[in-house]
């Protein structure tokens, strides 16, 4: 029996970028991976411009709420994909670790998001191949 690849996404706030990350791998690879998202800093509530970026293209990520990072989502993980959190995200030998560069979708409007939104979709589908 194969387990499943467990991939975690982690931004400052995870309101924004990294749900939106997680929404994607969700939809795209639907059962095949295990699917975890956190912030170093979490906020309130998910950024309402990414959950409306999100809608658009028929991805519901309303329910979720941002969570705070630990050891042991890391250590769980086999992926740990950063955005932007630098240094406050624990390293452990052996996992495999990706940055990706993306502007920050907080405070900017939707025609801001889209293109984050669609980078991010991008980047998820690479993922995606590089598991299988």
């Amino acid at each position: 029996m194969t387990t499943r690849p467990a991939v975690l996404f982690v931004c400052v706030h995870n309101a924004g970028r990294s749900q939106m990350a997680a929404g994607w791998l969700r939809h795209l690879a639907g059962e095949t991976v295990e699917v975890r998202s956190a912030g170093s800093e979490p906020a309130d509530r998910i950024n309402p411009v990414a959950v409306e970026a999100m809608r658009e293209v028929g991805i519901d990520i309303t329910a979720n709420t941002p969570r705070i990072l630990t050891s042991e989502a890391v250590q769980d993980s086999d992926v740990v994909v950063t955005m932007g959190c630098g240094d406050a995200c624990p390293f452990y030998p052996g996992k495999r670790y990706e940055d990706w560069e993306l502007d920050d979708p907080a405070g900017q409007d939707i025609e801001a998001v889209r293109p984050i939104r669609d980078e991010i979709r991008r980047r998820v589908e690479e993922l995606i191949a590089s598991l299988s």
